[in-house]
Formats: C-alpha cells, structure tokens, sequence
C-alpha cells in the first residue's frame, strides 16, 4: 500500500507503530449461556463489520481472527466442563485523511495556506488521541470505542451483555500478567465456591442435628407414652375382680401402687399450679420491664440522634462532664482535708 501510494508514512518516525492491534472481547460465561462456539462465531462476525468501519475500510485490516483456543479455568472449574474464551483479534494500518496545505514557498501567494493535497497518513495518535472533556478531564478515545462497540451490538440484536467499565485508566497487560491475573480470578471463583459449598454444608449440618433433636425428642415421648400406656393397662387390671355388691377388690400390693401414683399426681399437679404462676409472674415482669425500656428508648432519642449526627461533639461533651465531676470531687476531698486541718489547728 506504501508503494502504490494508498497510504502514506510521511511525518511517521522511524520507531512510530505502522500497524495496530485490536482485541474485542466479552466475558467467556455470555458466550457459555446462549449456546458457545457456534454463537460466538456469529457474534464476531457482527463484530467484525464494526472493526472494519473503525479502520476505515476492509483494505486496511490486515488479519481478523476469532480466538477460541484459551480454556476458562474458572469457569470450567465452576461448572464442571470445558469453556472456552472466546475473543477476536483485529490487525489494522492506522490511518487518516490529513491535509497538505501549499505553502510559503509556492509561486502563487494566493495558494499559501489552502490544500495541496488530501493523503491518507498512518499515524496511531492522531487515530487515537487524548482529548479533554467537557470537566476538563483527560479521555481516551479506546472508551469511545467502547461505546460505540457496545451500542453496535446492540443494534444487531445482541442485547444480553453489558458495556465494560467507562473511564478506566487500565493498561494493556503483557502476557504474563495477564496470565497471572487469570489465574487471580480463577483462585477468587474456587473460593467463592468453596466458601459457598461449606456453608451449605453448615446448614445441612444444622438441618441434621434439628433432625436428631427432634427424633430424640420423639422417642422419648414414645417412651413415656409406652410407660403410661403399661401403668394405666396395670391400673384397669387391678379393678378386675368384684364382689358381689360391686365394690372392686384389690391385693395389698396394687393398693400401694394405686396410692403411690395417685400421690405423685397430687403433687405433680401442685408443681403444676405452681410454675404457672410463676410463668405468669415472669410475663408481668416482661411486660414491666419492656415498658420502662420503651420509656428509656424515648427519653434518649434526642441523645441518640445527637450521637449519631455528630459523635465526635457528643465525646467531648461527655468526656468535658466527666472531667468536671471528676474535678468537682477532687476540690470536694481537697476543701474537707482543709477543714480537718484547720480542726486540729484549733
């Protein structure tokens, strides 16, 4: 293209970049959700159009390939199969249109400062230069690619991600950091996993152990109600024989039971009356106690929203009370020594 004249290296030093590179990517989990390798490629086929409109023209990209050998390790960890990173690298000739204006030296004064000649310049800055905003901050103009790389997609129907963060300052890493960040995320993800997996494992061990309780409570009632079921059994058979005027007739030893549990019922039911009252007692006492804690609560809201509004204030007015009562104490100790000295003077 230098030789035949379509682009021109005029002005370029010689270490000045003749070609650049672009990478466009998106986040590999977008790609895994709506279908993976087939979807990918068609999503950088849209993506390509874009990249051909940003150099100006298919004549000026020199390769476009859609990378798709990278294995996410996070996410195929996460998930338990292979997914793969998905992004295209575009090799492009920076160009643009520059005006070459006549100039002192022409012959005809009236040409002096007018165009010469429109040339398409290779010149990475001027392609992409920095610029101020309108609050006077420095803009790269890679960020409005990314705007432009998003709302392009949007258009063509790819609508499910989401524009990368705007203003950022970050670099281009170099391979290995690159690497070495991945491998960060990567270790980040495990460990949310990890984290998330161990406390569902706590909570099915709190499932399990209410579980216990509740069978261990459940067999004790099973237990009780097995020993009362065989005390009232031996109690209806006590009653079996009767005379002939219908009173029943019992041994001496069922009459010792008989007695025995109707005792321990007296006294289970005295035990009985006597913790209702005093659960009855204890709820009074709540409801005494959460009334004078509402009245508490209500009498220092002004406190409370003076803490909360300026703390450091309050401190210092705190600390400037404890100081002074502190103070008032010492010259009270110090006044009452000065008596008794002036006691024993006398």
């Amino acid at each position: 293209m230098v030789d035949d004249g379509t682009i021109s290296l005029r002005g370029l030093k010689p270490d000045a970049k003749a070609f650049d590179e672009l990478v466009f990517d998106v986040n590999s989990a977008y790609f895994e959700n709506n279908g993976g390798y087939e979807y990918a490629k068609a999503f950088f086929a849209e993506v390509y159009k874009l990249a051909v409109k940003e150099a100006g023209g298919e004549e000026y990209v020199l390769s476009a390939v859609m990378h798709a050998d990278e294995r996410n390790k996070a996410l195929s960890d996460q998930l338990g199969r292979d997914v793969f990173h998905y992004h295209l690298h575009v090799v492009y000739v920076p160009v643009v249109e520059k005006e070459i204006l006549w100039s002192k030296r022409c012959k005809d004064p009236e040409l002096v400062g007018t165009v010469k000649e429109t040339v398409t310049q290779v010149s990475h800055s001027k392609k992409w230069p920095r610029f101020k905003d309108e609050q006077g901050h420095w803009v790269n103009s890679y960020s409005l690619l990314q705007d432009r790389f998003h709302e392009h997609m949007k258009g063509a129907g790819y609508i499910d991600f989401e524009r990368g963060e705007r203003g950022s300052t970050a670099e281009h890493l170099t391979v290995l950091e690159y690497k070495t960040q991945q491998e960060a995320e990567r270790a980040a993800a495990l460990a949310a996993v990890i984290s998330e997996r161990q406390e569902t494992a706590a909570v099915l061990d709190k499932k399990v152990e209410k579980s216990q309780e509740r069978l261990s409570g459940l067999n004790e009632k099973i237990s009780v109600k097995k020993q009362a079921a065989v005390t009232f059994s031996e109690i209806e058979g006590m009653g079996a024989k009767r005379t002939l005027r219908g009173d029943v007739a019992v041994s001496p030893a069922d009459w010792e039971t008989v007695s025995g549990l109707a005792k321990t019922g007296v006294v289970a039911q005295a035990e009985v009356i006597n913790l209702k009252r005093q659960l009855s007692d204890a709820k009074t006492e709540v409801r005494t106690l959460k009334t004078a804690f509402d009245r508490l609560y209500e009498e220092t809201k002004t406190f409370r929203e003076a803490v909360k509004s300026a703390p450091g204030r309050v401190m210092d007015f705190l600390r400037d009370i404890i100081n002074r009562g502190r103070e008032q104490r010492e010259a009270e100790r110090a006044a009452g020594k000065e008596r008794k000295g002036k006691g024993h003077d006398r």
